[in-house]
Order: C-alpha cells, then sequence, then structure tokens
C-alpha cells in the first residue's frame, strides 16, 4: 500500500487508518507526490488551502484504473485539530464503504480511549463525552458505553493515588517457552537458563538501590507488580530472594497491593506459592489464554486445560483469595463457540478478576510473520458474549486499554469483582503517578505531579545487556533524583 501525504502534517493518524483497515499491508509513506501507476492499493490525502481562506480536503482510494474519492470543504479559521479529526473522519468512511467494515472503536486508535473520555467528560460533562465519541469519533454505542463504565470505576481508583506515591515493577524477562503471539523481549528458559542465577543476584542489588533512592526523595510505595516474562520461571529460592529485597527495602506500609504474574500454570509450583504467600504477595495471575487445548498447542504453550485447573485449585489450597486470569480473543484456531466454553468454565472457577485481551499481532510475533491475520468479526463475537457474561455474573470493567496491530481495533479489558481491582493495571495505564522499574527491559516512568509531563528512563532490553552493563544501569538511577529536584527545587531532599 502506497500512502501519500499531500499538504497536511496528519501523517501518524493516517497511516494508523490505513493499518486499522488493512493490518497486513506494508505501508510506504510519500510527501507531496503524485499517485503511482500500479495494481496494489493507494490511499491519497490532501489538504489545500482556498484563496478565501477554507480548506479542501481530499481522500481517495486507488486500485489499478479503479478511484473512489470524498472531498469536504472546511471553514477559514478551521484549526489543525478540526482539520485532522475531520479528515480521519473522511478517510474512515471511504475506507467503510470499500471494505463493508466499520470498527467499533470509530476513527480512535490509540492506547487509552478511557483517558480520552474522561477528558472530554471532565470538560463537558458525561452526557456530552458520550455525544461526541459516537457522533464524531464514530464509536459505536457498545463502546462508547465501555469507555464510560471504566472511566467511572477508574475514577474511584485513580483518587487513591498518592502525589507523592509511586509504585515498582520488577521485571523477570523469561518464559518457559515463547509463545506464537508474543512480542515481549523475554528469554525461554532453555536457552539463558545460565544467566538467571547472576540475574537474580543483580536485580536483588538494583531492588535496593531503587529503594535507596525513593527513601531520599520521600516517595510512598503504593503498589508493587513482579511482571514478565514470567516470575514463575524462577525457583522457589530466587523468587523468595527477589520478594525479600523488597520488603526488606522498602517502607511497605502504605502498600495496598503486591502482584506476581505466576502466569503460566505449568511452572505453578506447592514451594513458589509458599514463598509467594510468606513474602506477603497479595495477588497472583494464573493466565490460561484459553481452555482449549487444541488451541494451546497452536500457540506454542506447554501447558494443558487441566494443569490450569489444577494449578488454580493449588492456589486456592494455599490461600490465595485475589487471583486475576487471562484470556485472549481471536487466537488460532478458536471459535467463538470454544472461546464461549473457555469463558463459562472460567466463571465458574470464579476468580476475583479476568482480563479479557484482544489478539494482537505485532511485527515481532511468530503469527505475524507467518502470515498468520485474525478474524474481527469472531473476536468481536466472543468479546461481546465475554462482556455479557462477566456483567451478569457480578465482574465490572476497571481498565482498558488498545495496542497496535489488534485484531479489529478492538481492546483488552480488566474486569473484577467490586473491591478486587488491580491498582497497579490502572496506575499504570492512566499515568497517573511514577512508576520506578527494575530488570532488563524495564522502563521508568516519571511523572511530574504539577505539568503531567512524564519522563522516561529505560533499562537494556536483554539479560545478557543487563548482566554486562550493568554499571551503566545503576548510574541511570540518579535520572530519577534530577527529575524529582527539577520538579520540586525547594523541597529539602
Amino acid at each position: 500500500m502506497t500512502l501519500i501525504i499531500d499538504g497536511h502534517p496528519f501523517h501518524y493518524e493516517m497511516e494508523n487508518l490505513c493499518r486499522l483497515f488493512c493490518p497486513q499491508e506494508k505501508i510506504v509513506v510519500l510527501e507531496n507526490a503524485e499517485e503511482p501507476k500500479e495494481d496494489g492499493l493507494c490511499v491519497y490525502t490532501g489538504l489545500k488551502k482556498c484563496d478565501d481562506g477554507s480548506f479542501l480536503l481530499t481522500v481517495r482510494l486507488v486500485i489499478g484504473d479503479s478511484s473512489k474519492g470524498k472531498a469536504a470543504l472546511l471553514p477559514a479559521g478551521a484549526q489543525e485539530e478540526e482539520q485532522k479529526l475531520r479528515m480521519s473522519v473522511t478517510l474512515w468512511k471511504l475506507f467503510s464503504e470499500q471494505f463493508g467494515f466499520r470498527p467499533s472503536w470509530g476513527i480512535l486508535t490509540g492506547i487509552r480511549p478511557v483517558k480520552l473520555f474522561g477528558k472530554f467528560a471532565a470538560e463537558r460533562g458525561t452526557e456530552e463525552a458520550v455525544k461526541y465519541f459516537q457522533e464524531e469519533f464514530l464509536v459505536s454505542k457498545e463502546k462508547t458505553e465501555l469507555a464510560r463504565t471504566t472511566w467511572k470505576n477508574e475514577e474511584k481508583i485513580l483518587s487513591l493515588a498518592r502525589p507523592d506515591g509511586f509504585s515498582l515493577y520488577i521485571s523477570i524477562p523469561f518464559c518457559p517457552t515463547r509463545c506464537a503471539y508474543c512480542s515481549f523481549v523475554s528469554s525461554s528458559v532453555e536457552k539463558t537458563f545460565h544467566l538467571i542465577p547472576k540475574y537474580v543476584e543483580l536485580l536483588c542489588e538494583e531492588i535496593r538501590r531503587t529503594a535507596q533512592v525513593a527513601n531520599r526523595l520521600r516517595l510512598r510505595l503504593q503498589t508493587v507488580y513482579f511482571g514478565g516474562g514470567t516470575p514463575t520461571a524462577l525457583s522457589a529460592d530466587q523468587l523468595a530472594a527477589l520478594i525479600s529485597a523488597v520488603r526488606e527495602s522498602f517502607d511497605l506500609s502504605d502498600c495496598r497491593e503486591f502482584t506476581v504474574e505466576a502466569g503460566r500454570p505449568d511452572t505453578i509450583t506447592p514451594d513458589k506459592l509458599d514463598a509467594m504467600k510468606r513474602g506477603g504477595v497479595s495477588r497472583i495471575s494464573i493466565n490460561p489464554q484459553t481452555l482449549n487445548d487444541e488451541v494451546l498447542q497452536a500457540i506454542g504453550r506447554k501447558h494443558t486445560a487441566a494443569q490450569t485447573l489444577s494449578a488454580f485449585a493449588l492456589a486456592r489450597e494455599h490461600g490465595f483469595n485475589n487471583i486475576n486470569m487471562d484470556l485472549i480473543a481471536g487466537l488460532p484456531k478458536d471459535t467463538p463457540e470454544s472461546f464461549r466454553s473457555t469463558m463459562e468454565r472460567v466463571l465458574e472457577l470464579s476468580p476475583e478478576s479476568i482480563t479479557v485481551h484482544t489478539l494482537a499481532l505485532k511485527r515481532a510475533a511468530r503469527l505475524n510473520q507467518e502470515g498468520k491475520s485474525g478474524n474481527a468479526d469472531a473476536a468481536e463475537q466472543m468479546l461481546t458474549f465475554a462482556y455479557d457474561a462477566l456483567m451478569q455474573t457480578g465482574y465490572r470493567p476497571y481498565y482498558l486499554y488498545r495496542q497496535s496491530r489488534m485484531v479489529g481495533n478492538l481492546e483488552n479489558t480488566g474486569w473484577a469483582k467490586p473491591g478486587f481491582e488491580n491498582l497497579y493495571n490502572v496506575f499504570i495505564m492512566e499515568e497517573c503517578q511514577s512508576i520506578l522499574a527494575c530488570g532488563a527491559g524495564a522502563v521508568t516512568k516519571l511523572r511530574d505531579p504539577d505539568t503531567d509531563r512524564i519522563e522516561r528512563v529505560f533499562n537494556f532490553k536483554y539479560p545478557y545487556e543487563y548482566i554486562d552493563r550493568y554499571e551503566e544501569i545503576l548510574g541511570r538511577k540518579e535520572r530519577v533524583i534530577e527529575f524529582y529536584e527539577r520538579t520540586d527545587p525547594k523541597k529539602d531532599r
């Protein structure tokens, strides 16, 4: 596909809309160029200022000798935001007519539609925000209601974030195997087993150094999140060492939750559950993704549905009363019927929270490299059934986000029974407080409470880099101190 940008700066928005309707197409962007004479799809987007000060915007889809277009005239004085909105709507409508597909999030392609809804609601009121989403952004009634309900539930959680609070993220970038849909930086234990002892040793030290920084800045730790990867790919002793490093280094008197992604059911053992329970872990995830063994095999998971059920029962026996389970809609070989069966079996277990993801075909994922594409209609059917079933059984949506290259431009939604919402997920998604992060691939996000400005400090991505260049990572902790000294220079540190 060729995308022509003529006379406007809306490259990013136009490319995202093209990817929304043609997710598997490689997009070549040309500035102020003529339409190429070729058989492939060419998308022209142009904006010209007329003599009277008005603006003429034009979009065309050209396939060989066939061409379809739309135009709109904007009044003189139309600001850039209005120009961008009208061009996006016009291109979306042209694509929808051409392909017979109306994405339910309309022209919205960003990660945080709920945050956007909240912004409009704060400025104009909830009713006007609903109207704007449906009439201007072309969001469906169902997705608008999902955004509204999620925002209402998020508001209560966001009120818990302290101005001097922060969350701690610990990265464990190891997995038993790599899933076919995965694009995260993670390493299989089989290939990198020899790195794990040194990695854990250095990570414990980074945790201690991070605590020194937080204590110097008088920050209050509110949530802890061990993510990955699969943290339970580590041994029980290694997990215990990391948890102890957190507990011994940080003041946890203001900490509201301590989460460990147990993730793969085949990594969950009695001794690891004991280590987490003794360490004060209050919430774990056991993520089946599906309870269909054929689908599990297709995505490279080495466990079975039976192992998921067994791991869940084992966690209950060990006293875990706050368990999350992740599911993915749109997986290869899954159908609306088999997804429904998975959903019903998970609801029978009655976990405290359920996160329903939509398959995202990222560039680095094996499924994408194999040319696989998801079925948008099937994925939407799966989400519709899941959401109805979750609402009927007492779960409520409390956070929502989207990813690029997500099947059908759909969403990931966290659902929880009242009182079991994961605060960390909301804090990081809504960027309402700083996140101090440790480990390979971890990204510290520093938030200025006065301006909402975000500054990032990156650790090296891969475990071998983390080990080889560890001193550089420790040196970057100074950037955290420098950030807070700039944002509040009068405060005595």
